[in-house]
């Protein structure tokens, strides 16, 4: 059971970032090691995706597996306390996700979404991202 009183509870999911993630950074790295420039958090763009390739017509989300509700073992997991409260807001993510993905193809941008259980495999994650960018 969760012992925080709401104003430790409050300054922890503050801290709870949105941008500029680890996982988001490792991505970074990777892409821009690789030869690829990019911009970052087009708000113009639905979603405001993490990283935009413009002359690639090409966007990337990193979503956190549990905020995004991947099928791994983190994002599987379901808060207990307060649920009536969480589990209508990560639907909300997942379904404005969806919205946003749908938006973006219907533009002509090419999608990728990674998730943060993803990250370990920096092999793997470089295939992913060039298999993607170079088509």
């Amino acid at each position: 059971m969760d012992t925080l009183d709401p104003a430790a509870r409050s300054e922890r999911m503050r801290r709870v970032r949105g941008k500029n993630t680890r996982p988001e950074m490792v991505v970074r790295r990777l892409a821009h090691r690789l030869g690829y420039r990019f911009r970052l958090h087009r708000r113009d763009l639905p979603g405001s995706p993490d990283l935009v390739f413009p002359g690639r017509r090409a966007v990337i989300f990193v979503h956190g597996c549990f905020w995004h509700q991947h099928d791994c073992s983190r994002g599987a997991r379901r808060p207990s306390n307060n649920a009536a409260y969480w589990h209508p807001k990560l639907a909300r993510n997942v379904e404005r996700d969806r919205e946003a993905r749908q938006r973006l193809e219907s533009e002509g941008w090419r999608v990728l979404v990674l998730w943060e259980c993803e990250m370990r495999n920096s092999e793997q994650l470089s295939r992913r991202l060039t298999g993607f960018l170079d088509p």
